[in-house]
Order: structure tokens, then C-alpha cells, then sequence
């Protein structure tokens, strides 16, 4: 066997989990990353910190979403004081996000946020990053340090002939550092770039050098539908490599969009469950039903749905009966005439296409206010 085959054989074992490196823990308010703990969704509110009620707004938002953890801004001194009024009243630990100015990382703290994104280096001199630590120390507050491919420092640049993986490497070692010589280690480490392969290449160089808890992403990915493509490539590679013990989905788009993509990419590989699975085929001319109406419209009542359930909607009679079993309840479609089923049985059959939708929706709403209603999945 060759070293490629080899190498597959090691990794693709169906139906396991990827196994995770083992990380030092590190808080965030309530939230533990890192070590056996979930893997925790974050964003980021794009309000202006200063608006208060604006962002407690977008927080209670994301939270709706699925948001565990949030980042703000925080550009000076007025923003630095919100923190204390919008951490009284979020229902998310809350990151101060400070650059260039040792001020204000210590006046959000003193305000009330539960962790930093800062780096060291650029945050005033030795006495400024002493500061800090010691604010965060007296908090309980972690940092993280967060490296991306546009902000490596000039001699690591140069050195490495541009934001190279290892370029990353070592600027977030040389930050670290600055905190370790400090007597302090709770510490969570991004290396994020728009480069899919480099992000990956970083997360992998580092992960042998420290045993830092990880926050992962793909930074600047774009738009919804190019940034969840590259941000599903490139979370879920890290993911499958066993690293990542946090993560955010970053798109240029309302920070709500992402949660759903975050989600989406721990379902897919196993790791956490939040909300419906919706399984449907990608239709072909054996399709005799409107199945994209169908689709969209069990999509939209399912909006708002936080519970677990595996939902599929199929349109012929090839692989739509054995979807449909496998999931909590489907639909297979057919010529004027569809069968629902409930974990594996056959509850209804309906005659006519016009009568499908309502009949399924009606099935499905069903099931969703069963009490005691305990839905199982094909990964539990």
C-alpha cells in the first residue's frame, strides 16, 4: 500500500468522529474551550458598540441563532463604557476586541467583558502589555491572540517573503510569548487567512508547538454563498484534522447569516447538533412534484426550530422511500401520490400533488409538538 493509500486507510474510518487535539482549557465567561468541551460557536456584531440598544438588539439576534460566544469592537473610550451597560444585559459572554491602544483592553475589562482579542505586539510597550495582563489576570479574562495573513508583522514578512503559514507561526509565537514571560497562559490562538490551503498549513505548524486552544476560521471569505463555501472547506478540514475548539464563520454579509453555516458545518461532520437536518434530493427528470415549493416551504416552517430532527423530502421513487425511513419523518414523492413516514413507518399515504404540502406540514408540526417527542438521527 502506498503512503497516500495508507494515509486514507489511517484517517476514513466511517461513522467516527474526528478524534481532537488535546488542548489546555480556557473560559470565556461560562463557556469552556478547548480540552473535551463543545466545540463553540461565535460571531461578531458589526453595530456600533456605542449604540447600545442597537447592538443588544443584533446580540439577542444572534443568540436566537445560535450564538454562543460574541465579539464587539471596541475603537475607544465611549465604546469601552458600553461594555458595562451591554454586558448587563446580554445573554452571550461578551470579547472585547482592541487594537493598538492598552487603555481600552483594560477599561472593557474593568467594564465587564469576559475575554480579549488583542496582540500583544501592538498594544503600547512592555509596561502597556504588563497592564493588561494584569487586568485580565484579576478578571479571570482570557485572551486571544489572533494572527491573520494581513496583519504579520514587517521582519516576519520579510523573512519569510511574505504571510506565509510559517509567517503566521511566528508572529503568533512571538505574541505569545509576550504573555507566557508574563506568567500568564489563558490563551486561545488564531491563524486565519482568506487562503484555505495557508489557513490550514498555519493551524497544523502551530498545533505541534503549543497546546493553546484554537479559535478557527477562514477570514475575509466573502460573500454568503463564496464565504460558506470556503468556510465549510476550510472549518471542516480543520475540524476533521482534530483542530479547532472554537470557531466563527466569517461572512460579508449580517452577522446573523452565519450561525447557520456554523452550525451546519458541525452537523456535518458529527460534532454538535442545533435546529432540523433537511435531506432532499437534487431532482432529476424522474421528479414528478413540485419538490423545490416543498422544500422551501418545510424550510420556512422550520425557521425557528432549535430541536435535533431529521427531516427529508424526496422526489421519486428510487432513493426517496429509503431517505424518507431513515429520517424522523419524509416524504417520498411520486405521480400523483406521496408516503409519509414517522421514523421508519408508513403514517400516510396522499393521493394528488395539491395535497401534499399541507398533509406533510401537518405531519410535521405534529411531531414537533409531541410531548415527550424524542427525535433520532442517523448520527447520533
Amino acid at each position: 500500500m502506498n503512503k497516500i493509500m495508507q494515509s486514507y486507510a489511517q484517517t476514513s474510518t466511517a461513522s467516527e468522529a474526528p478524534i481532537r487535539r488535546k488542548t489546555r482549557v480556557v473560559h470565556i465567561g461560562p463557556v469552556a474551550i478547548g480540552g473535551n468541551n463543545p466545540i463553540a460557536v461565535q460571531s461578531m456584531t458589526n453595530t456600533d458598540t456605542r449604540d447600545v440598544e442597537a447592538t443588544l438588539a443584533q446580540i439577542a439576534r444572534l443568540h436566537a441563532a445560535g450564538c454562543e460566544i460574541v465579539r464587539l469592537a471596541v475603537p475607544d473610550r465611549v465604546a469601552a463604557e458600553a461594555v458595562r451597560t451591554i454586558k448587563a444585559q446580554s445573554p452571550l459572554p461578551l470579547i472585547a476586541d482592541i487594537h493598538f491602544d492598552s487603555r481600552l483592553a483594560v477599561m472593557s475589562l474593568e467594564a465587564g467583558a469576559d475575554a480579549l482579542r488583542v496582540n500583544p505586539g501592538n498594544i503600547g510597550d512592555s509596561r502597556d502589555i504588563g497592564r493588561v495582563v494584569d487586568a485580565a489576570r484579576a478578571a479571570g479574562a482570557s485572551i486571544r491572540i489572533g494572527v491573520n495573513s494581513g496583519s504579520v508583522e514587517r521582519p516576519f514578512l520579510i523573512h519569510y517573503g511574505g504571510p506565509t503559514p510559517e509567517a503566521m507561526v511566528g508572529s503568533a509565537l512571538d505574541h505569545i510569548r509576550m504573555l507566557e514571560d508574563r506568567g500568564f497562559d489563558d490563551i486561545k490562538v488564531s491563524l486565519k487567512s482568506s487562503s484555505v490551503p495557508d489557513t490550514i498549513a498555519a493551524y497544523r505548524l502551530l498545533a505541534g508547538q503549543r497546546d493553546y486552544p484554537f479559535h478557527i476560521g477562514v477570514t475575509e471569505a466573502g460573500t454568503p454563498r463564496r464565504g460558506a463555501v470556503k468556510s465549510a472547506v476550510g472549518i471542516g478540514a480543520l475540524l476533521w484534522l482534530g483542530l479547532g475548539d472554537t470557531l466563527r464563520v466569517s461572512l460579508s454579509s449580517d452577522p446573523e447569516e452565519e450561525l447557520p453555516v456554523a452550525w451546519e458545518i458541525l452537523r456535518s461532520l458529527g460534532l454538535r447538533k442545533r435546529g432540523p437536518e433537511i435531506i432532499s434530493c437534487p431532482t432529476c427528470g424522474r421528479t414528478e412534484i413540485d419538490l423545490l415549493g416543498l422544500v422551501d416551504a418545510v424550510e420556512r416552517r422550520l425557521a425557528n426550530e432549535t430541536a435535533p430532527i431529521t427531516v427529508a423530502v424526496m422526489g421519486c421513487v428510487v432513493n426517496g422511500p429509503g431517505e424518507a425511513r431513515e429520517a424522523d419523518i419524509g416524504l417520498a414523492g411520486g405521480r400523483d401520490k406521496g408516503l409519509i413516514f414517522r421514523k421508519g413507518e408508513i403514517v400516510r399515504t396522499v393521493r394528488g400533488n395539491d395535497a401534499l404540502l399541507p398533509a406533510f406540514l401537518e405531519e410535521l408540526d405534529t411531531l414537533r409538538n409531541e410531548p415527550g417527542c424524542a427525535p433520532h438521527s442517523r448520527n447520533p
